[in-house]
């Protein structure tokens, strides 16, 4: 009778109490995305002592994504991209740019190369189905430079860059945080994989619309060339922010689901392998990612946040 009773001492801790120790198991069912391979050494491994668990989110802050609709063809792009630049350093920790190669019709003179004075292609395939798509719907845009400010509309979602600082202080001031997120980020030189793992949690529970996540990578700066307002080549134009495609090669994300939720959280799991530069060079240093979730009805970015590679 003792023994049996000291077996279900022991089973019964096992089932209640073990459980206490891990407060953010990972999502198993998102673990079958991830390319393990970009681990250098055992998963179990990584599993148990180096998948991230999140500390409360203590931000307050709603941040802003400009989308800066660009090219290197474009003479009234540069004037563009230095107001997003400054805009981004008023305000660095809240507001984030994210400069996309596209034009209406995706691939427009703009962006095509033309060799020799403009022999680097900054487009992607995300980049170029993303201005596509707004090219012909939810209003569109006219053409490069256009941005958006965290997608929030005025009658439209594509703003001129004379629009941009009114909208995003008026967004600023008003810090209607409604979604938080953190991320965590664990990057291996021997591979040159990263894996990204991000919380998000919904704060507003009025957002009723389906939501989307999107991961972009970011190439921070880049000399090359670019045509300038009195049409003279500048080969030593300092791009910044440069889109360099979407994790998961998804131009709009996925779909934040019900399995993706753990203890009223959402968890989403990435792997993938830090690019070259442009100009072929590698510097993992020299890349960031800019997570952000958004209504799929409206469009309406609510939160963005920027995750190093390397710290």
């Amino acid at each position: 009778m003792k023994s049996l009773f000291f077996s279900c001492l022991i089973l019964y801790t096992l089932i209640f109490c073990g459980c206490d120790r891990v407060s953010n198991p990972y999502p198993e069912v998102e673990v079958l995305d991830i390319d393990t391979t970009l681990y250098p050494g055992n998963w179990s491994y990584y599993l148990t002592n180096e998948w991230p668990q999140f500390t409360p989110n203590t931000n307050i802050n709603r941040s802003v994504l400009i989308e800066d609709y660009t090219g290197h063809k474009c003479i009234y792009c540069p004037a563009a991209a230095d107001l997003a630049h400054s805009l981004h350093l008023a305000n660095p920790t809240r507001v984030f740019t994210t400069s996309i190669h596209a034009g209406p019709t995706g691939l427009g003179d703009f962006q095509q190369i033309d060799p020799p004075n403009y022999p680097l292609d900054f487009t992607n395939p995300e980049g170029l189905e993303i201005g596509t798509y707004f090219g012909s719907n939810d209003g569109g845009f006219p053409g490069n430079p256009r941005g958006t400010i965290n997608r929030v509309n005025t009658g439209t979602i594509f703003q001129s860059p004379n629009s941009w600082t009114s909208i995003l202080n008026t967004m600023l001031s008003e810090n209607n945080l409604r979604i938080n997120m953190q991320s965590h980020l664990n990057y291996y030189a021997e591979t040159k994989g990263a894996f990204l793992h991000v919380e998000v949690e919904k704060l507003d529970p009025s957002l009723t619309n389906e939501l989307g996540i999107v991961a972009h990578i970011i190439e921070d700066s880049l000399v090359g060339d670019q045509k300038m307002s009195d049409n003279s080549h500048n080969e030593n134009y300092i791009h910044r922010d440069i889109h360099r495609g979407n994790l998961n090669n998804q131009a709009f994300g996925r779909i934040l689901k019900n399995t993706d939720l753990i203890d009223g959280k959402y968890y989403v799991n990435y792997s993938f392998v830090v690019p070259n530069q442009l100009d072929g060079n590698y510097n993992a240093s020299n890349m960031h990612i800019l997570i952000y979730v958004y209504d799929r009805s409206t469009w309406e970015i609510y939160q963005v946040i920027k995750q190093k590679i390397v710290n």
